[in-house]
């Protein structure tokens, strides 16, 4: 097949799961043609499958704010016609599904039937979509689509309780790349982030509200004053100045480390003992999925799709959102008690094999040759 490609190329789990998946797809034969404004990230090799179309946006003394909807709809016509696109992918709904279905209708009337896809991750319909100024486009796009997914149930769910959606929703759940999140003896390494044999905690995120770092923060408090421990702090974001201050306010900087964005992360999780993620609301977790294929036990809240991922008192620990002192315990608890620990370790993994790539991205394989069959017969206009 020939799929087309559109995603965020950043950091983010929606960038990160629709070049995984692109990825993936590739090795398996298909070509796939990623369209963006930039490279994405875990773009990072050739690929004889892959292709990657730039949306440039004109810039002109007119506008305010470059057209970037129009400049994507129109690349997406482009790369539809010249490249004889099967089917359309766009993840996040705001704004890929709305120039989805702008270019559609636009291929529609040169006689080419493409089919959309939208695959919605969690702030494009938690937070974003919500916002009134969105709203009644995000609900007519989701709407258009020809196929729509959702990474959680929990996802899904909220998508109904926020939105006007007529359609059903397929549940498909993010995915991890087994052979590459593994754990690995690092010995070197971890030596050099605890050279006295402390524990070692870790956080990824974008810094942002919702993710709670200076939760992260104060559950390390607690946890430093009765388990000798460092803690990673993995990625970038608006947030990230608060939490060094608080860090300097509280005494910890010299166990604390910034590390910034990481791409390299499953080497920073195989020297890891536990995961923290105090989030407000993931709508999966991914960062949690990654961490438990290195075996890496995970305490977090129990807010959105999250304990579909972790599972409470065998792959880790779900506490409510903002209970500094429950996470902590929980913490403590795993971290002084080594047998309990392996066993989290043991558990962690074998959740995230339920997870793996080879078992998830088929269910995406059989979606777009359902898609592609289904699609139909066009006219042109008079």
């Amino acid at each position: 097949m020939r799929i087309g490609i559109v995603c965020y190329p950043t950091y983010g789990g929606s960038g990160v799961i629709a070049t995984e998946l692109g990825k993936a797809l590739a090795d398996k034969g298909h070509l796939v043609h990623f369209i963006t404004y930039q490279q994405p990230v875990r773009l990072d090799h050739f690929h004889a499958n892959i292709y990657y179309h730039e949306v440039i946006v004109p810039t002109y003394p007119l506008f305010d704010y470059p057209p970037y909807e129009s400049a994507l709809s129109s690349t997406l016509v482009d790369v539809a016609l010249n490249s004889h696109l099967d089917l359309l992918h766009v993840h996040y709904a705001i704004p890929h599904a709305s120039t989805a279905f702008v270019a559609k209708e636009i291929l529609k009337r040169q006689g080419k039937y493409l089919p959309v896809i939208t695959t919605l991750h969690g702030t494009d319909i938690t937070l974003v979509g919500r916002d009134k100024t969105y709203a009644p486009v995000v609900s007519f796009s989701i709407n258009q689509s020809d196929a729509i997914t959702a990474v959680s149930r929990n996802l899904r769910d909220e998508t109904y309780r926020s939105f006007d959606i007529r359609k059903d929703i397929q549940v498909i759940y993010n995915f991890v790349d087994l052979k590459r999140f593994r754990r690995r003896p690092l010995a070197e390494f971890r030596q050099a982030i605890a050279p006295n044999g402390e524990k070692i905690l870790v956080h990824v995120s974008n810094f942002r509200p919702i993710k709670r770092v200076q939760d992260v923060v104060h559950i390390f408090q607690k946890v430093h004053e009765s388990v000798p421990s460092k803690l990673l702090l993995v990625g970038d974001g608006p947030e990230r100045p608060m939490v060094e201050r608080l860090c300097r306010e509280l005494s910890l900087c010299d166990d604390i480390r910034f590390v910034g964005k990481q791409e390299q992360l499953e080497d920073i999780l195989s020297i890891s003992d536990l995961f923290l993620l105090p989030s407000e609301y993931e709508s999966f977790g991914l960062a949690a999925l990654e961490a438990m294929a290195c075996e890496v036990p995970v305490i977090s809240s129990n807010a959105g799709g999250l304990p579909e991922v972790n599972i409470n008192a065998e792959t880790g620990f779900l506490s409510p959102v903002g209970d500094i002192a429950h996470m902590a315990a929980h913490a403590i608890q795993l971290l002084s008690d080594e047998d309990m620990l392996q066993r989290f370790r043991r558990q962690a993994l074998k959740r995230a094999a339920n997870f793996d790539l080879e078992k998830i991205v088929p269910q995406y394989e059989e979606l777009y040759v359902q898609m592609i069959q289904q699609q139909p017969a066009i006219s042109l206009p008079a």
